[in-house]
Order: C-alpha cells, then structure tokens, then sequence
C-alpha cells in the first residue's frame, strides 16, 4: 500500500519539490513528478537552477530515455511508466495511478484553494486506509 506524505503551507511548492527530489535522488530512487503543464514547466527550469552543486537527470514521460532515467516529469495519469518507487504530486488533483507508487508525497500550497483541495485528498486517502504522515513546512 502506497505511503503518503503531506508536506502543507508550503510557500513555494516547486522549489520545494526539487529539495525532495534531491533527497530522494541522494538515497538512489526514482521519481515520477505529476502536475499541470505549466507547474512542470516551472519544474523542469527550476532543476536546472536551484543549485549549483547538483544535476538530476530528468525528461518529460513521453522522451524515449524516460525508461533510463531517474526522474520522469508527466501530466498524464494515463501515461505508461518505467518506474513506480516515488510519486511527487504537485496539483490539486489526486493523480489517478497513485496506489501504483511505494511513497507518495503531497506538497500543498498557502493558497486556500490548494489547502482546500488539500485537505479533501486527506479525507480521501484517509478513509480508504492508506498510511499517511503530515508535516508544515518551515516559515
């Protein structure tokens, strides 16, 4: 059963997506990325940037290399994927092949409708058993 973690009121989810991916990277798992087309957007530039010290290969779930590599950006919960370690949820939306992950980790914004939409996912996961961890981001 997919574990899942609520990361909440986080002021900026995607720079805070590319220190969990980081981590996870440092501890040698693959990393599927969900959202929207213009929150991937964001993440992708935002790897490139966030730091100086670190490269963390990644290409979108459509790329032939996507089978090769270790963090796989994608929008579509219909899409085939080569791996199903960890799943870094950056929509409002429940990604539709979540319970095919090991970890799930959900990074909910300051916005009230994102810690609205939040909060609901909570309930969800919640009544159907899954195991969950909730941590507030630092200010």
């Amino acid at each position: 059963m997919t574990r899942i973690d609520f990361h909440s009121k986080v002021p900026d989810k995607i720079f805070y997506a590319c220190r969990l991916v980081r981590k996870a990277r440092a501890a040698s798992m693959k990393v599927v990325v969900h959202g929207d087309d213009t929150q991937l957007a964001a993440f992708d530039d935002a790897l490139w940037t966030f730091s100086e010290q670190d490269f963390i290969p990644h290409v979108a779930a459509d790329d032939e290399l996507a089978a090769r590599t270790p963090v796989i950006l994608c929008g579509d919960p219909g899409q085939a994927l080569p791996h199903h370690q960890v799943l870094v949820n950056l929509s409002m939306e429940t990604p539709g092949h979540f319970a095919r992950f090991e970890r799930m980790f959900e990074i909910v914004s300051t916005d009230d409708a994102d810690l609205a939409a939040g909060r609901e996912r909570y309930r969800q996961y919640q009544q159907r058993g899954y195991p969950l961890t909730h941590f507030v981001a630092e200010k």
